[in-house]
């Protein structure tokens, strides 16, 4: 029986129903002497409560997107076939151009909110290079059928969720094709082909969309076989101009790790929520070695870059929750990098969707821009890089932190206001149950 699926939503409204008629009907009615009715009692209050709670965790799983299936929940889950050592280009010498291509077989994503918007496609891929096997999410754009469209390709963007997280939390939690569909069709966005490959790679850990020799190679996996897997089944755009990434929380440092990294795969990243170091996640594999931490901070990446790349990244977080990780990307970006900076108030919602879905149409209004003007040249905005809006009193710590100076000027415009939550809502959930690694107040001050 699925995690996910209505049988077993059913199956727990009816067992949650039947746990709260038995003690109102065998209550005063239980046979046998004292210590056998407290007991009798006792077992039909804890099958009560029981049931009760596991009805709710599936109500919130289903609307969160947080576990996939059985096996992630119970952290069983294990997606990758080998690890080899790939080197410093993930690709471990070998010449992509001469790999056969890839033919997928896609069928229709199950799960709440997957048949909208001309619904969503799944195939079961065995990444050749990373040694990965794991599910991606494919929509495609509402044009991409339309005859004057069939020569046209696509520009993509990789969707990252969090940790925990299901990769088709973006369509079931963030609605993201339900949100765009309409803005594609009217012509205030670019039609994308959206992608969410699974990240949730090893039980129990978060892989930080790394390359850990022996342990996974989730960066391989990410931005090499999942986009040459699109490109050959899909009109879709091939090589950085037409590609970007975006996530939230775990997902938004995959977004702007990949993005810095690889330049030559990338051009544009959003990160919501995001956070440099990744020791910013508990569970993440690359915040377990000092080395794999240098290797996996966009911030020490982009500092040691002799040539900026030619990258746009767009960050957006509250104080405290992403928004210092941002502002240190953006006190050392240099042209041709550009640096869009989004300051959240915390009236705007907390770690959880309730912040990251409302912000979707402002996300890919930005990256509308980035593939229209192939790079847009940035502009400086009080000796930053693009256009930003800074809280008062930050700058760029050495180790991609934020230091509080004096007291400054907040900019407003309407792009924040536009990406500000109308109703901030966590769908009756807890910020502890909607984390992608550490989301109450306290963990969410996580090191960027």
């Amino acid at each position: 029986m699925s995690l996910t699926g209505t049988t077993f939503l059913l199956t727990c409204f009816v067992l949650c129903a039947f746990a709260l008629l038995l003690p109102l009907v065998l209550w005063s009615r239980v046979p046998g002497p004292a210590p056998v009715r407290a007991a009798s009692r006792l077992l039909m209050l804890l099958f009560a409560q029981g049931t009760a709670i596991s009805l709710v965790f599936v109500l919130v799983n289903n609307a969160n997107n947080l576990y996939d299936n059985w096996a992630d929940l119970l952290g069983t889950g294990n997606h990758v076939q080998q690890a080899a050592d790939l080197g410093v280009d993930g690709t471990g010498g070998i010449s992509l151009k001469t790999l056969p291509r890839v033919r997928q077989v896609f069928r229709p994503a199950d799960g709440p909110h997957m048949r909208q918007a001309g619904g969503v496609r799944v195939t079961d891929l065995r990444g050749r290079v990373s040694g990965v096997n794991a599910e991606v999410y494919v929509w495609l754009p509402p044009q991409y059928d339309q005859p004057a469209y069939r020569h046209r390709k696509f520009p993509v963007v990789e969707l990252f969720s969090g940790y925990p997280g299901s990769a088709k939390a973006w369509f079931g939690s963030a609605h993201v094709h339900e949100q765009l569909r309409p803005m594609m069709l009217d012509g205030r966005i670019a039609p994308f082909i959206l992608v969410a490959p699974r990240t949730n790679l090893l039980a129990r850990a978060d892989t930080g969309c790394a390359n850990i020799p022996g342990t996974v190679n989730a960066d391989s996996w990410l931005s090499i076989d999942v986009p040459r897997m699109i490109t050959d089944n899909f009109r879709a755009e091939s090589g950085a101009a037409g590609w970007a990434t975006a996530g939230y929380s775990a997902g938004a440092h995959c977004a702007t790790k990949l993005a810095v990294a690889h330049p030559d795969r990338y051009r544009a990243a959003v990160s919501m929520s995001g956070y440099n170091d990744p020791k910013g996640e508990r569970s993440s594999l690359a915040g377990r070695s000092p080395e794999l931490r240098r290797l996996n901070n966009p911030y020490l990446l982009l500092r040691a870059d002799r040539v900026p790349p030619r990258i746009g990244l767009y960050f957006s977080g509250e104080s405290g929750d992403g928004y210092q990780a941002a502002a240190a990307i953006q006190a050392i970006a240099k042209p041709p990098t550009s640096v869009d900076v989004v300051l959240l108030p915390r009236s705007a919602g907390g770690h959880d969707m309730g912040l990251w879905r409302p912000q979707v149409p402002e996300v890919f209004r930005w990256l509308t821009e980035q593939f229209d003007s192939g790079h847009r040249a940035p502009a400086r905005v009080g000796g930053t890089l693009g256009r930003t809006r800074t809280a008062p009193g930050t700058t760029g710590g050495r180790d991609g932190t934020a230091t509080t100076a004096g007291a400054g000027t907040t900019a407003t415009t309407d792009r924040i206001r536009s990406s500000r939550p109308r109703v901030p809502s966590s769908a009756g959930s807890t910020r502890a149950e909607l984390a992608s690694g550490t989301a109450s107040r306290t963990g969410a001050a996580r090191k960027p």
